[in-house]
């Protein structure tokens, strides 16, 4: 069974960084999307950044310069290197990963935009950033 497990998370002041990780186990495709939302309560869980298997990145517009992407060379770690944080990045962090549907779906969606694609997820680690 898959399993994604995230770390890294923490409280930070306004203008401080983090690095978050997602360690990746057992899984088995090589055609596929990785990526972190994020949430905070009473709201939707929305996509803040996408790497594929072509190492083609999105990032939400909130985020853009400030927040990247990566993984490790095998593949196995997510990372998501968060700088210049904000009270308004303060949110649970979720790692995420697409099922066997990426393969057939990939031209049709955006990953960020569509949450649903995402059939892996870990249980997220808590970001909090004070002014």
């Amino acid at each position: 069974q898959v399993q994604l497990v995230e770390s890294g998370g923490g409280s930070v002041q306004a203008g401080g960084s983090l690095r978050l990780s997602c360690a990746i186990s057992r899984y088995p495709y090589t055609d596929y999307c990785m990526g972190w939302f994020r949430q905070t309560p009473g709201n939707l869980r929305e996509g803040v950044a996408t790497i594929d298997s072509t190492g083609v990145t999105a990032y939400a517009d909130s985020v853009k310069g400030r927040f990247t992407i990566s993984q490790n060379n095998a593949k196995t770690i997510l990372y998501l290197e968060m700088n210049s944080l904000n009270p308004e990045d303060s949110a649970r962090y979720y790692c995420t990963a697409t099922d066997q549907r990426w393969a057939k779906l990939k031209n049709t969606v955006v990953p960020l935009k569509t949450m649903s694609l995402f059939g892996h997820w870990g249980q997220g680690t808590e970001v909090t950033v004070s002014s």
